[in-house]
């Protein structure tokens, strides 16, 4: 055996070797494909506003054309995931989840672009829809068909898998160690030193990658924050509390809609081209109110949305969200569920400066610390969200209030037993397969 096994290290060492190798290749592709996912948003949402800008002086003609053209979207976008891969339907994150664990298969190759055009369409056409589930699925494919080009076993075509969904997420948010703390934290839900290499290396070359598309600005470029004072530690205990409870209402919302959206006896496309209409509508009203939400993000991480309006937006964008992903287009929760927590937690630091006008209290700290804790009351993975925020906004004096809050984010749905969002919409896909 002593004699073995020297032989078997320097085997076990030249795989690794090849994984990370291949995981270096599956993060450069998995950037390519994920920044110009990006880009090919941002001209979608451009061409959007140009239309809904045109439309809107022509009256009721220029209402019914933006209505149509966004239902035609969801239409087709619907049409693609039924046709060609259903398992392009909604974020993927759960349908990922489950070929880790070995409960489904892996998708083939045509999810690619059905994921890339069909999420440009529904995101597109202003659906309430986040861009890194997408990312993140694609990214998948990229890892697995790395894997099977290469002839790997399956450990490391999982790997792979697993390496290039983090490097998906990593690009959709330009936020490389999120990427891989969310491979570890959400999708095999433990610590593997090959799936964590791989990660690693997968995100770092689609970090890399994707900043020569993109930039490497952070996505959310703040105005500079003090440190929150000693005296309102205890306000991002009841921040976190409060939204570990929205997290549950968020989740049993979520699956509420989806349930009553399927038991309408239409088509799916019928379904999302009615869904893509009356978003269509909301955009001729108020076209910042439609889409992933990075722009009320922003707003609310500045500062600057109108707090008398801010209720009636949270609630709108709340039912939106959940309707856009009843659609069953492509598209993820990521995006809107950080700007819902944005737009909270801004709510809830102003409403607490009022009430204590002598405590010095920055609502947009609140905002930023209210991302963190909602993501992980829906998806309860506060590493991953930690991490993604703090490099989405590039601030790290908000970490220990991050902390606190997503205790408090961890502990409520706990307590009432309310399952996380992706196992739920897992334990759903299962079911209907």
């Amino acid at each position: 055996m002593n004699v073995h096994a020297p032989l078997e290290s320097q085997s076990e060492q030249r795989r690794l070797v090849a994984l990370s190798a291949l995981a270096l290749l599956v993060g450069v592709v998995a950037g390519v494909v994920g920044a110009s996912f990006r880009l090919a948003l941002q001209a979608a949402d451009r061409l959007r506003d140009i239309v809904v800008i045109w439309a809107q002086g022509r009256a009721s003609i220029g209402f019914l054309l933006v209505v149509a053209l966004c239902a035609v979207a969801a239409f087709v976008a619907a049409w693609m995931v039924r046709r060609f891969s259903p398992h392009a339907s909604g974020s993927g994150i759960p349908h990922v989840e489950a070929v880790l664990q070995g409960k489904a298969p892996p998708a083939p190759f045509i999810l690619l672009p059905v994921k890339f055009l069909g999420g440009c369409l529904a995101i597109g056409a202003g659906l309430a829809l986040g861009r890194e589930g997408p990312s993140v699925q694609m990214g998948a494919v990229i890892g697995h068909l790395t894997g099977d080009v290469f002839r790997r076993n399956w450990p490391d075509c999982r790997a792979l898998l697993a390496a290039g969904a983090g490097a998906g997420l990593a690009t959709a948010f330009n936020a490389p160690m999120a990427g891989a703390v969310f491979v570890l934290e959400e999708l095999v839900q433990k610590f593997e030193r090959r799936t964590a290499i791989a990660a690693l290396a997968a995100s770092a070359t689609a970090i890399a990658v994707a900043h020569l598309l993109l930039g490497d600005r952070p996505d959310f470029q703040l105005p500079a924050l003090d440190y929150p004072a000693p005296a309102i530690g205890p306000l991002f205990f009841v921040l976190g509390g409060l939204m570990g409870l929205f997290g549950v209402v968020y989740n049993r919302f979520l699956l509420g809609v989806l349930g009553a959206f399927e038991s309408v006896r239409l088509p799916g496309e019928v379904r999302a081209a009615l869904t893509g209409a009356a978003v269509g509508a909301l955009a001729w009203f108020a076209p910042g109110l439609v889409g992933g939400g990075d722009g009320l993000t922003l707003a609310a991480l500045a500062g600057t949305q109108d707090l008398f309006v801010l209720p009636f937006v949270l609630l709108l964008r709340f039912g939106l969200g959940a309707a856009s992903y009843a659609a069953g287009t492509p598209g993820g929760l990521f995006a809107p569920l950080l700007a819902l927590g944005a737009q909270a937690g801004l709510f809830f630091g102003a409403v607490f400066g009022l009430l204590l006008p002598w405590v010095d209290i920055q609502p947009q700290a609140f905002a930023i610390v209210g991302m963190t804790a909602f993501f992980t009351g829906v998806v309860r993975a506060p590493l991953t969200g930690v991490v993604l925020v703090t490099e989405m906004t590039g601030s790290v004096i908000l970490l220990l209030p991050m902390l606190a809050a997503c205790f408090a984010a961890m502990l409520a749905p706990a307590l009432l037993g309310d399952a996380p969002v992706y196992e739920s919409l897992r334990e759903r896909l299962l079911r209907r397969a």
